[in-house]
């Protein structure tokens, strides 16, 4: 929890007690339902957490957006997320249920109002959203593809609507064809040796009506 509050002072009483809550909850839950690796739940607020609120460094979240976290897994990047806006509206989806079990589970524990959840397919969903968020759940010309219609026409931040990805390694090749994409070293803002090879996308998206 120091971690979280080392990048992220000005937290509320309440939301320090949601991020120090949920070590308890992972790792009652990952004993019934294994969804984070044993080393993971033991590095939880470095591997998960935090990774989870670079895109908080990247992109400050603005009240009344709404957020959509594909592939969320076991939760990540959107409850860290959720917790750090609780004026946003964060829809998770992730096509295996087991997994949107325990996010319905942790997010009940930690009594989120502004997550909803989704065991389906991405491309069953619809709706509009200003930030689709994910973490590296497929070569970024398959996950456009996966989105395509889902942006909101009317932008309430300054970066423009679209896609913020966390990813990983050499971001060259994948990138070539997105002139418009934005790579943001999550190095520059976390000094924790886990971060050296891992960063924030932002790719625009076009509103499709």
């Amino acid at each position: 929890m120091e971690l979280i509050l080392k990048y992220f002072p000005n937290l509320t009483e309440l939301q320090q007690q949601q991020f120090i809550q949920l070590q308890g909850l992972y790792e009652d839950w990952n004993l019934k339902i294994n969804v984070v690796s044993r080393k993971d739940i033991e590095e939880l607020y470095l591997r998960h957490v935090l990774h989870s609120l670079g895109i908080a460094k990247i992109q400050s979240l603005m009240p009344g957006s709404k957020i959509l976290d594909v592939g969320t897994g076991g939760g990540f990047p959107g409850i860290p997320l959720a917790i750090l806006f609780p004026e946003v509206q964060f829809h998770l989806v992730d096509s295996i249920g087991k997994k949107i079990k325990v996010v319905e589970e942790v997010v009940a524990g930690l009594q989120l109002q502004n997550v909803k959840t989704t065991n389906a397919r991405v491309e069953t969903v619809s709706g509009n959203y200003d930030f689709i968020v994910s973490r590296a759940v497929a070569q970024m010309e398959t996950f456009v593809h996966w989105v395509n219609g889902k942006i909101a026409k009317k932008s309430l931040h300054e970066r423009r609507n679209g896609i913020l990805y966390l990813k990983g390694g050499d971001l060259t090749e994948e990138l070539k064809i997105y002139t418009t994409a934005t790579v943001f070293p999550l190095s520059d803002y976390f000094e924790e040796d886990f971060f050296e090879t891992k960063s924030v996308v932002h790719l625009p998206l076009k509103f499709k009506g």
